[in-house]
């Protein structure tokens, strides 16, 4: 069975950065399952793992452009320290939900503290970088007519309700 859109995928991955630093891997764990053809990863691996079987191993350079799009300097900003109000400890690396241009939510990093300025990025911490994935296709599956309604691939090693 090849991988198309509604089909429930099971995935063993490595990624790396261009330095060849792992940023993260199922190597250890359960593999990733996904729904394709659902946004449930980055499109640039969606389009490469098109048309592929179980057992099928490759090695894939995602661009930015499809991975989590090209760094923004307009998503970084330094705030007074008044406008995180209830939080008593600020630390660089902490996570806040935040408004976003385009009236929606986003998630912002501390990335600097200086005095009372606190300077935040709504970057995904991956923007602007190239991803090298090494996939090897564990599974494959048709997706139930409840996963396609919701999105996502239920049961062991997908979403629980």
């Amino acid at each position: 069975m090849q991988i198309a859109a509604k089909k429930a995928v099971s995935i063993d991955y490595t990624l790396t950065n261009d330095a060849g630093d792992v940023i993260d891997s199922s190597a250890g764990g359960a593999p990733l399952v996904y729904l394709h053809g659902a946004g449930n990863i980055i499109a640039g691996l969606e389009k490469a793992l098109e048309g592929k079987q179980v057992g099928d191993e490759l090695d894939v350079s995602i661009e930015p452009g499809e991975a989590y799009g090209e760094y923004s300097a307009e998503l970084v900003a330094t705030l007074s320290r008044e406008m995180f109000e209830g939080v008593d400890e600020l630390e660089v690396g902490m996570q806040f939900h935040a408004s976003a241009p385009d009236g929606g939510m986003q998630i912002v990093t501390i990335r600097d503290i200086d005095g009372d300025d606190v300077t935040v990025d709504g970057n995904h911490p991956l923007a602007g970088q190239r991803l090298n994935f090494k996939v090897k296709v564990v599974q494959v599956r048709d997706a139930s007519a409840e996963e396609v309604a919701h999105g996502h691939v239920h049961g062991e090693g997908g979403h629980h309700h």
